[in-house]
C-alpha cells in the first residue's frame, strides 16, 4: 500500500520536473475537452461499475484552434474532470434524496480586456460538496490532498496549475460549500 503511494508520488514528481518538450500546436480545444471528458468517464467506469454521473457539455463553436501543447492541456482537463467526478461520486454516497451527480465542461471566448489579450476559458463545474474555505488556499500546493490516504498524491492540481501558468494562462476556482465548484482555465487565444 505504501509502496504504491510512494510510486505514485515519485511518478508525479517526475512529471512535475519533466521539462515538457511538447510543441505548441493549433488545437481544437472543444474536441480536446470532449475527448478527455469521455476518457475520464470511461476510465472511472472501468474501475468502478457502479459509478455514474450526468455529463454536460456547452462548447463555444466560434473558438477555432488555439496554440497549446495538446497533451499538457489534455492532462489539465483530465485532472479537473477526474476530480469533479470524484467529488460528485463522494456526495452521491451520502444518499441525499434527489441528488443527481453532474459534471459540466464549458468553453467560452473572452475578448481582449483590461490590458489582457483575447482568452479562451475552459470551465469544469461539478455539483459536489464544494471546497471548504479553510483548504481553499492550499489546493494548488504540491502534496496537498483532501482525498483519504492512498487515494490522491496531491500533485494533480499543482501540476495543472504549473502547466496552465507555462501556457501564459491562469487556473482559478470558484466554490460554494454544499453546492459545488467550478475550475476555470484561462488560456491566451
Amino acid at each position: 500500500h505504501h509502496g504504491k503511494r510512494a510510486d505514485a508520488i515519485v511518478k508525479g514528481m517526475l512529471q512535475h520536473s519533466r521539462s515538457s518538450n511538447g510543441q505548441k500546436e493549433p488545437t481544437d480545444i472543444n474536441a480536446l475537452a470532449d475527448e478527455y471528458l469521455r476518457l475520464a468517464y470511461h476510465g472511472l467506469r472501468a474501475k468502478d461499475k457502479s459509478f455514474n454521473a450526468t455529463m454536460k457539455t456547452d462548447f463555444d463553436e466560434g473558438i477555432g484552434d488555439i496554440n497549446v501543447i495538446p497533451q499538457d492541456i489534455g492532462r489539465v482537463i483530465l485532472n479537473l474532470i477526474n476530480n469533479a467526478f470524484y467529488v460528485v461520486d463522494e456526495k452521491k454516497k451520502q444518499n441525499i434524496p434527489g441528488y443527481e451527480p453532474t459534471v459540466q465542461i464549458k468553453t467560452t471566448q473572452n475578448p481582449p480586456s483590461g490590458g489582457r489579450g483575447a482568452e479562451v476559458a475552459i470551465r469544469v463545474t461539478d455539483n459536489g460538496n464544494g471546497i471548504p474555505q479553510k483548504v481553499l488556499d492550499k489546493i494548488f500546493q504540491p502534496f496537498f490532498t483532501t482525498k483519504p490516504t492512498g487515494q490522491g498524491t496531491g500533485l494533480g492540481l499543482s501540476l495543472s496549475y504549473d502547466i496552465v501558468k507555462a501556457h501564459g494562462g491562469e487556473l482559478k476556482v470558484e466554490t460554494k460549500e454544499a453546492e459545488g465548484s467550478e475550475f476555470i482555465v484561462k488560456l491566451p487565444a
